[in-house]
Parts: C-alpha cells; structure tokens; sequence
C-alpha cells in the first residue's frame, strides 16, 4: 500500500475531529451566551429561590467578602451557594448553570425573593435597605455622615477594568497586589482547566495572564518585568488611599471611618485589609508606626464577629495554600522578597512581617 492512501483515512479522521471540535465549540458557546448586566436590582428577573436572601459567591473574591461581611453585620439569614472561580479549582462562574444566575459570569450576586442584585457595592446598600427589623444600622441618619460613607464605599470598591483605575479605589489596586497570590495558587489547578476560560470567558486576558502564570512559576516572578511594573504601580497606588484612609480615622476620632458609628463604610475596607494578609503584603503598609491609625483600626476590625464568620470559617484550602506558599518562597528567596515587596523603589521599607 502506497504511503498516500495509508494518510488519507488519516486526513479525513482528522479532519472529522476538527469539524467535530468546532461544532462542539459553537454549540457549547450558544449554551454560555455573556453579556454585561446593570448593577443593583433586577426586577424583571426571576429566579428559582428558597429562601429570602440567598447568596452566589466565592471565598477568594474580593467582593464576595465584601456581601458576606455585610449580611453577617446584618444578621440576615441567606442561603450560600459557593461557586468556583479557576483560582479556587475551576470555571464554574461561566457554565450555563450560574450564566443563568448572572450573565456577566461574576461573582457575588445577592438574590432577594428571586430577583437578583448585581455588584457588590449596590448588594450591601440594597441589603441594608432591607434587613429584618431589629438588624443594626449600618447606613447613617445624618446626610452629611451618609455622604461621607459612599465615598469612602467608593474609594474601596472594584470598578470595570480596575489595573487600568488603581488611583480610583484601593479596590482597585488590590488585584495588582493579587498576581503572586495568583501565581502560587494556578500551581494547583491543570492547564486544560485554564483552557476553559480561553474558550469562554468574557475577558480571555484573564486565562492568558493565569496561563503566564502558570508556565513562568512563583519562584521567577522576580523577573518578570510586567508583574513587576503592575506590583510597583499597584503599592504607589494603595499606599495613596491608605495615606487618605489615616487622616480620615485621626480626622474623626475613630473607632470607625465616620466616628462612632460602624457603616458600610467600614465593611467595604475589611476586605482590603483581608486581601492584603492574603497576599503576604500587609506588612509593607501598616504595623508598628506604619500608619498606626490603619493598623488599630485592621486590629478592631478583626475582632468583629463578623469577621469570623463571613472571612476566618468561610477561607479555602486553595487560598490558605496560596499565601503559605508564596510566603515561604520569600523566605527562601530575599530577592523575590525584596523584588515583590518594593525594597528597590522604597529603601525605608521594612520587609519583615509585622510583629
């Protein structure tokens, strides 16, 4: 037999499988159809619920932190439906089953009754709005306090494309600060399972830098110049909200960002202080006479009840593994430290952890 004919069933077996793939492709992207979706309450959605307040979210996601902080301070019962994002151990924010939740494919969604509230910083206003009788206050009588409240909520929150606004929001300089915890964390899951987001996530940067990630390993970050520029960027960044957010404590007098009174406020900042132990990083901003201001009120902040329930009994292995690992590899290596943590940019720098 000649080699040509031996090839040619080859070829067309081949050439099955590729329009098999694409097919599957195009029918599994009917079934994951995205699109962005309008923050706040959604009306004209309903979905299938069984309880008054149930709750889509992720251990690791900012924001989700953010609503589970905020319904804990409320004492609002909700149904919890943890959902996976590839960081914690899989895509599962852009199957069909949660698209059908939240198009967008973010995490958290706050669902009331049925309809669903989108964003977080709408969720925990809209929560407030609604709590039980008997809930404690989180929103202010006094305009001006109330004033002052949504723009400290606004200076702590995620906006689109937040690495492009970091000067906006220390929410959005903390997923910069994020990319070593990400490192150390894409360890554990497969390629294939990163593939997934390449297919059909919204934003295929995403996929792209975990991949990067992945292949380049914690241990060369250090010379990774991008990381490296979007790390430096991103401490400038938090060190100016956090520079804001001391004068705001010495201004009122603490113990909270408006005085007396424990907001919303407040919730919105917990996490960035979270994110920031998660990341290894919190040392390089406060402790000791590094903003003290900050550093009592990260202290007050952690002995709520709150912060048990909805950040210490809520954490993931994943995420535990993550910041472990990525501490360990500083400590094995002072120039990743170093080069991780600013010493180059800022000599004074104190690099060890906080005592």
């Amino acid at each position: 037999m000649s080699l040509s004919l031996f090839l040619a069933p080859v070829g067309w077996v081949g050439l099955a499988g590729a329009v098999g793939c694409v097919a599957w492709w195009l029918v599994e992207k009917s079934r994951r159809r995205t699109h962005a979706v309008a923050p706040g309450y959604q009306g004209d959605v309903l979905l299938p619920f069984e309880q008054e307040f149930e709750l889509y979210h992720n251990a690791l996601s900012l924001c989700s932190m953010k609503a589970r902080v905020c319904l804990a301070e409320l004492r609002i019962p909700y149904a919890s439906h943890p959902v996976d994002l590839i960081e914690t151990r899989c895509y599962e924010n852009i199957r069909p089953a949660f698209l059908r939740v939240n198009p967008a494919g973010t995490v958290p969604v706050l669902v009331h009754r049925g309809h669903p509230v989108y964003e977080s910083h709408e969720q925990i206003r809209y929560a407030a709005r609604h709590a039980p009788a008997g809930s404690p206050a989180l929103v202010p009588t006094d305009a001006s306090l109330r004033a002052s409240m949504e723009e400290w909520i606004d200076r702590s929150s995620l906006t689109d494309d937040p690495l492009e606004h970091g000067e906006q929001s220390a929410g959005n300089a903390v997923p910069g600060l994020t990319v070593p915890l990400f490192a150390a964390m894409i360890d554990r899951i497969a390629v294939w399972k990163i593939v997934e987001g390449l297919l059909f996530h919204i934003d295929r940067r995403r996929p792209l830098v975990f991949l990067a990630l992945k292949f380049r390993g914690l241990e060369k970050l250090g010379a990774f110049t991008p990381v490296l520029k979007v790390l430096g960027r991103s401490r400038r960044q938090m060190r100016t909200h956090l520079d804001a957010l001391e004068a705001q404590l010495e201004k009122s007098g603490g113990p909270w960002i408006l005085g007396e009174p424990f907001s919303l406020a407040d919730v919105s900042w917990l996490v960035v202080f979270e994110r920031l132990a998660q990341v290894d990083n919190l040392h390089v901003f406060v402790g000791g006479e590094l903003r003290p201001a900050c550093t009592a009120y990260w202290q007050r902040l952690q002995a709520r009840p709150s912060y048990r329930e909805a950040i210490l009994d809520q954490s993931h292995p994943t995420v535990r593994y993550g910041t472990k690992r990525l501490q360990d590899a500083k400590a094995a290596d002072p120039r990743l430290r170093e080069a991780l943590e600013g010493k180059a940019e800022d000599p004074g720098l104190r690099l060890g952890p906080a005592s």
